[in-house]
This record gives structure tokens, sequence and C-alpha cells, in this order.
């Protein structure tokens, strides 16, 4: 039985020795100490040792495994410090170089520019709605009082999906869908992009954005309108900014207006910023027209108000005084961290 246990231990401890990954010093274990290992089959076989000497082989097995495992725990020690050290190598930093600098975005000269225009008309009671951008012909013309045979269709350069669909070319028919809803009063804006066949330059695009407005309730007149948008332009562009309307004509109000602002660079006095007029044009409105509150539904001698819509980019270029509008979408981030 001595010889017997002195060979286990010799074998373990050349199988230990040989052991080159944790791996293979586990399976060392499992083939002497394990279950179904050479000491525990020595141990099986204590039956058959006389009583007497039972004591004494005991204690030949047990110095045996204490042998094996304290072989084993050097052993592990010894691959746990190796592999520590191979990882120091490799993840080794060198704390002489340069940090990486955090590259962090920010906000677009659009986006900061609808923020600013959003929290002047929240402010003022607005809420903000958005709508598709694919839309009925239905909303986008009719309901805005512009018939199939209407010139205004035709001067909007309208990309067609088919006859009945179209890619928005303003944001009004968020306006038509929410009237027709019939929850009255309604004070809102509704952002968004918008397309049109333009061509590409300094002032146009084919793919844009607009903020437009709507106020329908009793009583509404042009003096309100005229009043919510003279104290949208102290809050926009500074406190003695002054508005000046003018008159024109859109299909979907009556009367309606052209809005210019006083040259907030000059003070009116005339630069080049505004051309020498000492004005400057921001957007257009008016009341709304009869028929279009009809065709949504509301009944027109009870209910008026009044409707206004300006370009995004043309409030960003003008507030930042940038001359040209491609800038906006050429992502070169010299120009953008600007803002």
């Amino acid at each position: 039985m001595k010889e017997k246990l002195q060979s286990i231990r010799e074998e373990a401890l050349r199988a230990i020795a040989a052991a080159d990954a944790p791996e293979s010093l586990n399976d060392v274990r499992v083939k002497y100490l394990g279950k179904k290992g050479g000491l525990t089959a020595v141990l099986k076989s204590m039956k058959d040792v006389a009583p007497e000497d039972r004591p004494k082989v005991g204690q030949m097995v047990n110095e045996t495994r204490e042998i094996i495992e304290k072989a084993m725990e050097e052993t592990k020690e010894k691959m746990a410090r190796a592999l520590r050290r191979e990882r120091m190598k490799k993840e080794v930093i060198d704390v002489t170089l340069p940090s990486k600098k955090n590259m962090v975005g920010h906000r677009h000269p659009n986006t900061i520019a609808l923020e600013e225009v959003e929290r002047i008309f929240i402010g003022m009671g607005y809420e903000v709605v958005e709508g598709p951008d694919v839309e009925y012909d239905l909303y986008n013309f009719e309901k805005l009082n512009i018939p199939a045979d209407h010139p205004a269709k035709d001067e909007q350069d309208t990309f067609y999906i088919n006859k009945d669909i179209v890619l928005r070319t303003q944001t009004s028919p968020v306006q038509a869908r929410v009237m027709e809803q019939g929850k009255l009063p309604i004070r809102m804006i509704a952002p968004g992009r918008v397309f049109r066949s333009d061509e590409v330059d300094a002032t146009h695009s084919p793919s844009f954005h607009q903020v437009e407005g709507l106020v329908v309730d009793k009583n509404i007149s042009f003096a309100d309108l005229k009043g919510t948008l003279e104290v949208f332009a102290k809050e926009l562009f500074g406190p003695d900014t002054k508005t000046k309307f003018r008159p024109h004509h859109f299909p979907f109000t009556e009367p309606s207006a052209e809005v210019d602002v006083s040259c907030f660079k000059c003070g009116g006095k005339g630069c080049r910023f505004c051309k020498g007029s000492g004005w400057i044009e921001i957007l257009g409105c008016g009341a709304v027209h009869p028929h279009v509150l009809e065709m949504c539904g509301i009944d027109s001698e009870e209910y008026t108000g009044f409707a206004f819509g300006m370009g995004l980019e043309r409030i960003a270029l003008l507030k930042y005084e940038i001359d040209d509008m491609r800038l906006l979408y050429e992502n070169d981030i010299r120009f953008l961290r600007q803002f």
C-alpha cells in the first residue's frame, strides 16, 4: 500500500509540474483527488487492510492528499501571477500620452431657433402640434381654399406621390386637421419639415422647415394678430423691434399681410443687412378665410381666427446673421460649432 501511495504522489506531482493552464491543473485534481480518482480508490480498498494497519494507512493517504493539494495550490498561484503579469503587459497605459478629447455635440442652429420660437408661443398659451410629412391633397390644398385649378398649386412646385397624395408644401395641413376635430378654441403652432421642387441656392432648398400658427375663437380680430406678432418680434429680436404690415394675398386668409421687422442690426437706419431699407421681412399672416373655417366644420358666423407662417431657416439666418442657407445643411463642423 505504501508503494502504491508513493507511486500516486509522484505521478500527481509530475502532472502538476507539467500543467500549463488552470484547465489542465483541474484535470489533475479530478484524476487523483476526485470521486473516481486514485486516492479515492485507495480509501475504498481499506476494507482489505488489516484492522490494526488501517490507522497507519489512513494517515499515509491523508499525507499524500495534503502534499498533492499543496503542490496544486502553489502551482495555481504561480499561474495566476503569470497571467496577471501578461495581462498587465497588454493593458499597460502610457500616462505621458495626451488625453483623448471628448467631442460633445450640441444643438443645430435650426433647433436652437425652433426652441426659441416655441418658448415664446408656449409662453402665450399656444400648443405645439405636429403632423405627417406625406399629406393628402385634400388637406394640403383643398381645405386651405386652394382648389384643383388654383394657380397657387403651380406656384408651390409640389412633389406628388400620386394625384391624391403629396409631400406637404407647408405645415398648414396640420391647422386644417386640428380645426376639423372641432375642439375650440384653438391656439397652436405647427413646426415641421416641408418640401417644394426648388433649385438649391443661398435662399432656397427642396426641403426646409416652417412654423405656422393658428388661433380660432370668438371675437378674434386682425388687431389680435398684430398684437401677437408684435410681442413675438420683440421677444425674438429685442424689445426695441418695430413691426410693419404690408397688404398681400394668401388663398387661406382674408385680409392677408406680410410682416416686416425693423432691422435689429442698424435699428432701422439702413445697412447692408437690411439692404438699406431699415426693414426685414419675416413672415406672412392674415385673418382665417371664412371658407376655410366652413370646410373644416366651424361656423364662420360665430368664430373667427388668424394664422401666420414663417420659414424656420429664415429666422435662423436672420438671428445668427448667416448669408447662405446651404451652410445649415453642409454639416461642416467648423461652421456648426460656432453655435
